[in-house]
């Protein structure tokens, strides 16, 4: 799934306590989760160095802190009428970076780096204890993208979204991001991508205890990181229970049913990214020794293979990375290659990315191994395919949350299908923990007495303006809308409908 904000334009858009205590104890399992030990040293989740200012750019001029009015002046000129889908900021922004000890898939040390956002101001909402949001950003193709940037489309709806509405925002870069020295991202890898954001929040209350201290603890993100915050709600529910209480979670269209994804993509039905991300993900895999491959040649056509572990993040954007060859736009699979599921025609064709003989490993294991038989049991299986076997360790449908949990997404979506949130509300209703699941699709036409009334009326306004912007300028609406729907259209109303989900608890 592409980053929310920048790939698709490149294509076409509760307490919580301190302290890490490292242990050299043995990989273990709980819940069908594999429990990774902590290294020795450096301890996970310290601070490196001192954290920092980082100025933000207003009409030219580096300024420390966003004025509540400057602020909506940014997002207005950013994006006509922004600060009504945030609604109009209240609280003053600053922004920080601090860099600290983490993990890489094969738990190797290495450094990441989170931006917070402090709001401060008089109105009641900006002073005293405020609640914290932990956030976990969408994919980027750039290893200098940094949620520390509010000049980035994520990073400023984020911050007017929530950190303009008095809730600190705690957004890490994850390791292989924004000067990591990780060499790679560990794209997917729910137990690494969970330990990442964990130790960026620990150390973000370290350098901040005056203000994180002993705030109610949100955890949120969009695609991506829709899947990485439900990964990361289950590490603290199951890992670190006495350390982390949430008071609620939202996934927002993300792969949270991994398998199933991964099998639909390789049963047929591609979809738009899957050139980009499932690279990332085998790479996620390699490192942590799952062995998807013997040798990159094994899985990729020859003249992509070569260097594609080291290819994304990167320098390039994908556009970029198309136009000279070094990925295919959409050909994932050989125009000769079957099954095809009808209307994913594009999919396939000539300087295909994946090797027919893996696809065909894949789909013979699926046949004769098959897993999603119940919703209530999807993950009853034993895929022996290497890569079967990764999406199944990473797929998140293997616990019962106990926290308060928003699934959201729309059903129309052509880069995280619908079915993903779908199954897991599935999975996790079916689990009976008490805790409230609400499962919102927000292109859809909202009911009487509606939660989610103003995200949804407000996504189907967005989307007719799209429509109709669209045929003004002679193009086609519909292909305007499916552009813009997972980037420009979705995020901003799940974000929204997130906030009303936090604020009622």
């Amino acid at each position: 799934m592409r980053h929310t904000f920048t790939l698709l334009a490149a294509l076409a858009l509760t307490a919580c306590g301190g302290g890490s205590g490292g242990s050299n104890t043995p990989p273990s399992s709980s819940g069908g989760v594999v429990v990774l030990p902590e290294p020795p040293a450096p301890q996970r989740g310290t601070v490196v160095g001192s954290p920092s200012a980082v100025p933000i750019v207003v009409n030219g001029i580096a300024i420390n802190t966003l004025e509540p009015q400057q602020f909506k002046q940014l997002l207005d000129s950013a994006q006509y009428g922004a600060s009504g889908i945030t609604s109009t900021p209240v609280c003053a922004v600053s922004v920080q970076t601090v860099r600290y000890n983490t993990v890489g898939s094969a738990h190797e040390a290495t450094e990441a780096s989170a931006a917070v956002y402090l709001p401060s101001g008089t109105d009641p909402a900006c002073t005293g204890p405020r609640p914290v949001v932990l956030y976990a950003h969408g994919t980027s193709p750039l290893k200098s993208f940094d949620m520390a940037n509010l000049a980035g489309t994520e990073a400023r709806l984020v911050a007017g979204i929530f950190a303009a509405h008095g809730y600190i925002v705690v957004a890490p870069n994850y390791a292989g991001y924004a000067g990591s020295s990780l060499p790679y991202h560990a794209y997917l890898d729910g137990e690494q991508q969970a330990a990442d954001m964990i130790d960026g929040l620990r150390a973000s209350r370290k350098a901040f205890a005056q203000v994180l201290g002993a705030s109610k603890l949100y955890v949120t993100g969009y695609s991506q990181g829709g899947y990485v915050a439900v990964a990361t709600q289950r590490a603290m529910q199951l890992r670190y229970p006495t350390e982390f209480s949430v008071a609620a979670a939202a996934g927002l269209s993300g792969p949270y049913s991994l398998l199933k994804f991964g099998e639909s993509i390789f049963g047929g039905a591609p979809t738009t990214g899957a050139t980009a991300f499932l690279p990332m993900l085998a790479t996620a895999g390699q490192r942590a020794g799952a062995g998807l491959y013997a040798n990159s040649a094994d899985m990729y056509e020859s003249r992509y293979a070569t260097g594609i572990e080291t290819l994304l993040p990167g320098t390039q954007s994908l556009g970029e990375l198309a136009a000279s060859g070094r990925l295919p736009e959409k050909a994932l699979f050989a125009g000769n290659s079957v099954p095809q599921t009808a209307g994913y025609e594009p999919f396939f064709g000539d300087n295909n990315l994946i090797r027919t003989a893996y696809r065909d490993s894949v789909t013979a294991d699926m046949r004769n191994n098959p897993c999603n038989a119940t919703a209530e049991s999807p993950l009853s299986c034993s895929p022996v395919q290497p890569l079967r076997k990764w999406l199944l360790r990473n797929d998140l449908r293997n616990y019962g949350p106990t926290a308060p949990l928003l699934l959201c997404g729309g059903d129309n979506d052509p880069i995280v299908p619908f079915y993903n949130t779908m199954a897991a509300g599935d999975f996790y209703r079916a689990q009976k923990t008490g805790a409230a699941l609400h499962v919102v699709n927000v292109d859809s036409t909202p009911g009487l007495n509606d939660d989610y009334l103003q995200p949804k009326l407000g996504f189907l306004a967005a989307k007719s303006a799209v429509k109709l912007n669209a045929a003004v300028s002679g193009g086609s609406g519909d292909s305007a809308v499916r552009d813009a729907y997972h980037a420009g259209l979705v995020a901003p109303f799940c974000l929204r409908a997130a906030r009303d989900f936090f604020r009622a608890r």
